[in-house]
């Protein structure tokens, strides 16, 4: 009703990735700008550090079809987002593995013109103490090797931090 009364500001979804691809296309049309994080690769990191085991195989379809409806991360002349993907990437602490099986994906499977957020805040707190592998905060040779492997994997268009 609002875009019918004139409102022409781009649509925003901003989620975890943990979208269903059946709910996303009573979406299509309407969204402008996908923003969907895209935390672990492996079944076994999520379920871990997330109880969501099947989180991997529902982003990869999620982010698949937002790129089908809104394609690459289209800017207009003043910098503003006006339609596209952009996909947010949390860098952990020791998990290069995961980094680069994402990245590979949004480049490959996805585009190499991929607007990717690449995240270096990563801070631990509350239970995360149970999580040896994640206990401690991200190193910056770990995100600079986050961003080398976005280079290495063909994705031209990155956002640090």
């Amino acid at each position: 009703m609002a875009a019918g009364r004139g409102l022409r500001l781009p649509l925003v979804y901003n989620t975890g990735g943990h979208d269903r691809v059946e709910t996303l296309r009573w979406l299509d049309g309407v969204v402008d700008i996908y923003m969907p994080d895209f935390k672990f690769w492996k079944p076994e990191t999520a379920k871990e550090l997330a109880n969501a085991p099947d989180y991997p195989d529902v982003a990869r379809a999620a982010i698949k079809e937002m790129y089908r409806q809104v394609g690459d991360l289209v800017l207009d002349e003043h910098g503003l987002a006006r339609r596209g993907l952009l996909v947010r990437h949390l860098v952990m602490p020791g998990e290069p593995d995961e980094t680069r099986q994402i990245l590979r994906f949004l480049a490959k499977e996805v585009s190499p013109g991929t607007f990717v957020n690449v995240m270096p805040q990563y801070l631990p707190e509350g239970l995360v103490s149970q999580h040896p592998t994640i206990a401690r905060p991200l190193k910056g040779s770990e995100f600079q090797q986050a961003l080398a492997i976005a280079s290495d994997e063909g994705l031209r268009r990155l956002a640090r931090g």
